[in-house]
């Protein structure tokens, strides 16, 4: 049995249905160091490279997403977003990888966490800005902080897909129940379609007994919800960031390229895009 909850089944699609919106997906575990920003940076890219239109929105206040991302600094943030300051589509910017944008962020966006939280249904807020731009894309990746905090509750709630990537490590099943009984209490209010994208297992290395006997038991416990691919401990992964890009730029050849690669490939099937 999954902890995770299913969500209820969309209804059948009519005759000659209009463009459909984006997918949402909120990149989530509030452990660090699991490769979660590496996983939206990259899937975001191996998505691009197929093609897709991905906007990858930074609502990390570390904004690593932004720096491995080449951004300079400059223009507007998300936190300006969230505050109505600019709309999504002004603080939008290219990353330089074909079909692929950030929505930048930095420090500033710890303040969101404090001045959002009086304001009626500011739970909602991340949704309604993203909502602006949600048709310009096929995938909004977001990008969340390492904690179950207000940022991660609006992308939650702004979110049609949940993608929670999970290290190949011992306690990688640390702190899960506590995702899983958040996503079923965002589930059970605010956003009763939010969907498991899928398990994704980081940081493998298949010369260590554990991280083997670690896969075998995050699939027992995630039962169809785990990706196929699985995402290696891989020396260009870790140098692509400090060069601004995404692993597809520094050396497509390598094992971390190629897994994202079978990973977006993997989504597109499991989202029919």
């Amino acid at each position: 049995m999954s902890h995770f909850s299913q969500p209820p089944s969309a209804p059948a699609a009519t005759a000659n249905p209009p463009r459909r919106l984006g997918r949402i997906v909120a990149v989530v575990n509030q452990k660090g160091g699991v490769g979660k920003t590496t996983s939206a940076i990259n899937l975001g890219a191996a998505l691009g490279a197929l093609e897709r239109r991905v906007l990858i929105v930074d609502s990390d206040p570390q904004g690593n997403a932004s720096r491995g991302l080449g951004w300079d600094g400059e223009g507007p943030l998300f936190y300006d977003v969230l505050s109505g300051e600019v709309g999504a589509a002004e603080a939008t910017r290219p990353s330089g990888f074909p079909h692929l944008d950030l929505l930048p962020a930095n420090r500033e966006l710890v303040g969101a966490e404090v001045e959002f939280v009086g304001q009626e249904g500011w739970e909602r807020t991340a949704g309604e800005v993203l909502g602006a731009v949600r048709k310009n894309y096929d995938y909004i990746l977001i990008d969340c902080p390492p904690s179950l905090g207000h940022l991660t509750v609006m992308a939650l709630v702004a979110a049609t897909d949940v993608l929670v990537p999970i290290q190949c490590e011992y306690f990688a099943l640390e702190g899960v129940s506590e995702l899983a009984s958040t996503v079923a209490r965002i589930q059970g209010g605010h956003n009763p379609s939010l969907g498991i994208l899928g398990v994704l297992l980081t940081m493998y290395d298949d010369r260590i007994n554990l991280a083997r006997d670690v896969v075998r038991e995050i699939r027992r416990h995630f039962p169809d919800r785990v990706f196929d691919t699985v995402v290696p401990r891989n020396v260009r992964l870790a140098e692509a960031p400090s060069h601004g890009i995404s692993v597809l730029e520094y050396d497509i050849k390598s094992r971390g390229a190629q897994a994202y690669l079978s990973l977006a490939r993997e989504v597109l099937a499991r989202t029919r895009r």
